[in-house]
């Protein structure tokens, strides 16, 4: 008994297998946990270690050269950058990507390990590295906090007190704040009075260091218990401060006597921060990893709704971004997409195959969906972008395989044969060609998911997902089909009308005995289509990603190198200005000093530099962001031509990089900016799409440098720390201690008043020996003028300049890479420097290796399937010749539409090949099995192929119809125009340049087969 007849003659384990599909479905879809992107492990460190007073060349040479030599020796580590500024050594350690994040963990315990023991041997100064391995944390639910009319002091304690109380919400991880008003305790002592009184800062700064500290008192015994001793209270308050004593020649003075103590903000603060043109600050809200971003979104909401009492009165929480939302969005576009497509389906089926059938395949569709959601549940795969598109991308050949069935069941009670004499003769001719076809679909998505490094954890859903619901979908037509079948279809007469006797097929019998005839025409068209699509689809371009469906974009401005960071504030302000005239413009936040907090796992940050200045824009529609940007572009280049402006879309995909990027390396940075620079000439004589190119080590910065005079100053008793002490004391101020406001620790800053107007010359400078002031410039033979490089990068140890470039939003990366290409590699650069190719060259390359370390496994597995399939290798021939002619409907769509290939492209392609071989696969055995019952070759070729006409036509025309409602997202689209352009050429090829193939192949066997048994009948003797 074949399962087909089986679930009709046992229909109670076919109805399980249907109930279960359908409420474990209901429950997995109810269960299942929401992402917006599949949980991916960032596999990057950051080492922070300060080095105070060092120039960038010395940090990179004494600080990072040293922690990356160490580092270098764990196998783990694929590559180690680092960013040098002086006084700040910041090294990102990546990890290779074949290894899984469970074993992260261990890898960051080792390299603190080796940190650690590096940092022993690193000079006196430096300060202990500190390795942060939470660098990829995502904050998804991200807010703005505005406060106007509000103390610095009550802005702090609104933010902890909001930290605290997210903090305490069931499936939060953590909450990190950004952008608080940085404040500290200046004292500023007045230099007359210190002269007077002969009393060094020196001796303020350490009163200063103890007035709040904590230490231990000790303990004692009393009647048999112990009690700690407490430290007596420290001076907690400005006044307390203040009124410090300080001793000088064995008198007191109090700190008042000498000094002016106030509390105000920090002059470069590292961060800048509006929210609409109002000083605001951030918190992120980033979920565990094991729990659904929906769920906790909501419970975060659901927090913050009821703590809105108690948010003081002016206090404003704004959404900058709501990644719950985002995704709770995305799944309900998802549902309504799905119930459109299967909508789709049943009208198409209905239309052509009649209302019995369409709902025979509607059901089945519907049941293998859910079904895939419920198993989706028991094997924890996220609802996330990868895994809703895996179910669309599988709809094409879900429907093809109850189609299958339907179709020839249906013919046959047509014929007048019984239900289950239908589904037995059905099934057994297409159950195995199906599964065997189905098992190649699944592998042609195996060599992204099986992938064992970044590309395989980031895509193993869509394998998993594409597996599950096309097994599943194989099941259920050989089971759940022939049910329904059997309760829908009606049993005809034998010898009636024949299934195939309408003019759709007699006028395609005749076309494909045409083109079988005049097929030494037919072939080299087929191969002339094929090469002109090829070149066309050059012409498309290519794109690693497309552009995300939420409405935002981002602003980049870049000072020249130096820049105050209150002149990037007060820049990026003139912007705001801009912006708040515009109607399209929901919401904007502007950073200045630094970018904002991980809110998406694709968004990147700048690095910290006070002349960098970040926006995030938010509009009220997609549609209005492309004409928006160019107009806010004009503006910005026009209104602030000191600066770099730039603007930049979020995209769906790893960001960071530009478009276009040539690294240089080698030892001489002098050499590095000569090469740079050169780079940057042939860049834009090369093509007029290279915009703003520049170069990562920025500008060089002047520098002020005493020249100390070393006999003067040693027989003074001054030596050179005490020089730059007090050039510190007079400038930047020394740090002298900390201020302790409840958890806030407040430093304390020595310096010279800010109204002070004296020369740097005329400042003082303590003789330790000689116990009185001397003027600085008794000690310095001047102070001269050095140009240093202040951003000094290297990459695997070695210093690294990065040329980029930005390409105008018409452009695709590839087509402009491709016109610099040329010049750019003709550059000759010096003995021991080399240049290397970044951006989205590289990363496409380093994608297209993973690809094609899997890629021939799983096209050795598929090509071993089709050739057992059919016992033979003329067959798999004939069905793999198809697959490179289904990129002539793919190149006619993307041109027709002007996208370009994208990776979502990709995934179509590969899903149009799934369904190209399975249509081959079915095609092919037909033709096979009406020659085995004896039909001449081209009689049976017709036979077969009229006899599939219909459900290769069906299944392409509800899959291409059921990617309509995709063209509307912006993620899916060009997946969307590949499928239905591919697919509507693909019909064409499997039904005739399969057929015309075929004959090509077997005619010569077939006269061979002929003229043997013509030889045999005249030997034979005749009959007596």
């Amino acid at each position: 008994m074949t399962i087909a007849r089986a679930s009709i003659e046992k229909p109670i384990l076919t109805w399980l297998l249907i109930l279960g599909c359908l409420f474990g479905g209901i429950w997995g879809f109810a269960t299942l946990g929401r992402l917006e992107d599949p949980a991916f492990t960032i596999k990057q460190s950051v080492i922070v270690t300060s080095y105070p007073g060092a120039s960038a060349e010395q940090v990179a040479r004494e600080v990072s050269e040293p922690l990356e030599s160490a580092i270098q020796k764990m196998g783990e580590i694929d590559r180690i950058t680092s960013t040098n500024r002086p006084g700040v050594s910041l090294i990102e350690v990546e990890v290779k990507s074949t290894y899984g994040g469970e074993e992260l963990p261990g890898i960051w315990t080792k390299l603190r390990a080796r940190v650690r023991d590096a940092a022993r041997d690193l000079p006196s100064g430096v300060g202990e590295p500190l390795v942060n391995d939470s660098f990829g944390d995502v904050f998804g639910l991200y807010y703005a906090v505005t406060a106007p009319g509000y103390s610095d002091a009550e802005i702090h304690r609104l933010a902890t007190w909001l930290r605290r109380e997210l903090l305490a919400v069931e499936g939060v991880a953590d909450v990190e704040l950004a952008g608080l008003p940085e404040e500290a305790i200046f004292v500023e002592p007045e230099l007359a009075l210190l002269a007077a009184q002969n009393l060094p800062a020196e001796s303020l700064v350490g009163a200063l260091a103890s007035a709040d500290s904590v230490v231990p008192a000790g303990s004692v015994d009393t009647a048999g218990r112990r009690v700690r001793i407490a430290a007596p209270e420290g001076s907690d308050s400005v006044s307390e401060i203040s009124g410090l004593s300080v001793g000088v020649g064995g008198e007191i003075l109090n700190l008042y006597d000498v000094a002016q103590v106030h509390r105000g903000r920090v002059e470069q603060p590292s961060l800048i921060l509006r929210h609409d043109g109002t000083e605001a600050f951030t918190f992120g809200v980033a979920g565990l990893a094991t729990e659904n971003i929906v769920a906790v979104g909501h419970l975060v909401d659901d927090r913050l709704a009821e703590l809105f009492d108690e948010i003081p009165a002016g206090v404003e929480l704004n959404p900058i971004y709501q990644q719950h939302l985002v995704v709770e969005e995305a799944s309900n576009a998802f549902l309504v997409n799905l119930a459109m497509s299967v909508a789709i389906v049943v009208a198409v089926l209905a239309l052509f195959m009649g209302w019995r059938a369409s709902v025979v395949v509607g059901v089945t569709l519907l049941l293998t969906v859910v079904g895939t959601l419920f198993f989706m549940a028991i094997f924890a795969i996220e609802m996330e972008r990868i895994s809703l598109g895996a179910l669309i991308i599988a709809m094409g050949m879900l429907v093809d395989n109850a189609i299958v069935l339907a179709e020839g069941m249906q013919i046959s009670m047509q014929g007048g044969k019984p239900s289950r004499e239908a589904a037995t003769e059905t099934a057994g001719k297409t159950q195995i060609p199906l599964l065997g076809a189905t098992v190649i679909g699944i592998m042609a998505f195996a060599g992204i998911g099986l992938s064992p490094d970044a590309t395989g954890e980031f895509m193993f859903s869509l394998f998993a997902v594409i597996g599950i619901s096309l097994l599943l979908s194989w099941v259920l037509a050989i089971t759940v089909t022939p049910l329904l079948g059997h309760y829908f279809f009606k049993r005809g007469t034998a010898g009636g009308a024949g299934a195939y006797d309408g003019a759709l097929f007699r006028g395609y019998a005749a076309v494909l005995r045409g083109a079988i005839k005049g097929r030494w025409l037919v072939i080299p068209a087929l191969l002339a289509i094929t090469v002109v699509s090829y070149a066309a689809s050059a012409r498309s371009g290519s794109s690693s990603f497309p552009t995300s469906n939420t409405p935002l974009f981002f602003v980049h401005y870049k000072l020249p190198q130096g820049s105050t960071i209150q002149q990037t504030s007060e820049d990026l302000a003139l912007v705001e200005e801009w912006l708040a005239t515009r109607d399209e413009v929901v919401s904007y936040t502007s950073y200045a000093g630094q970018g904002a907090t991980r809110f998406m796992l694709t968004y990147a940050a700048e690095s910290a530099n006070p002349s960098y200045g970040h926006m995030i824009i938010r509009t009220k529609d997609i549609s209005t962001i492309p004409a928006l940007q160019e107009e806010l572009e004009a503006f910005g280049r026009e209104a602030l031509p000191a600066g770099e402006f730039r603007t930049r879309r979020l995209v769906f995909g790893p960001g960071g990089g530009d478009p276009i990027e040539v690294r240089v390396s080698g030892p001489d940075p002098a050499v590095l900016r000569e090469v740079g620079d050169e780079v940057i000439e042939v860049l834009r004589a090369a093509s007029p799409d290279i915009l703003d190119p520049r170069t990562d080590w920025r500008e060089p910065e002047l520098v002020l440098r005493p020249d100390y005079a070393t006999d003067r100053a040693q027989s003074a008793g001054i030596s050179r720390d005490d020089v730059a002490n007090a050039l510190r004391f007079a400038t930047d101020g020394v740090s002298s201690g900390v201020y302790r406001e409840g958890e806030r620790l407040i430093p304390i800053t020595v310096r010279l008043p800010r109204d002070a107007t004296s020369d740097l010359r005329d400042q003082p400078v303590w003789s330790e020996t000689g116990q009185h002031f001397l003027p600085i410039e008794q000690v310095i033979d001047g102070l001269g003028h050095e140009v240093q490089n202040t951003l000094v990068h290297r990459r695997d140890r070695v210093p690294t300049l990065t040329v980029g470039a930005d390409i105008p939003p018409e452009r695709t990366a590839a087509e402009v890479f491709t016109q610099v290409r040329a010049a750019v590699e003709a550059i000759e650069v010096p003995p021991g420097y080399a240049l290397d190719w970044g951006g989205e060259f590289e990363a496409s390359g380093d994608a297209q290796e993973s690809l094609g370390k899997q890629l021939p496994l799983s096209l050795l597995v598929m090509v071993l399937i089709s050739v057992l399939l059919f016992n033979a290798i003329k067959q798999p021939v004939i069905i793999w010749l198809l697959v490179p002619m289904s990129v002539n409907g793919v190149a006619l769509g993307l041109l027709g539409t002007g996208l370009p290939f994208t990776f979502t492209a990709l995934l179509g392609l590969l899903s149009l090949s799934g369904m190209l071989i399975k249509n081959g696969i079915v095609l092919v055995e037909e033709i096979d099995l009406v020659r085995a019952e004896g039909v001449e070759l081209r009689e049976a070729i017709v036979t077969a192929c009229v006899s599939r006409l219909r459900p290769v036509v069906l299944a392409a025309a509800t899959t291409i119809l059921g990617m309509l409602p995709l063209l509307s997202d912006a993620f899916f689209v060009s997946m969307a125009v590949t499928i239905m352009g591919g697919l509507a050429f693909a019909s064409v090829l499997t039904l005739i340049a399969a057929p015309v193939f075929y004959y090509v192949f077997f005619a010569g066997s077939e006269r061979r087969a002929k003229a043997r048994e013509a030889r045999e009948a005249q030997a034979a003797p005749l009959p007596v």
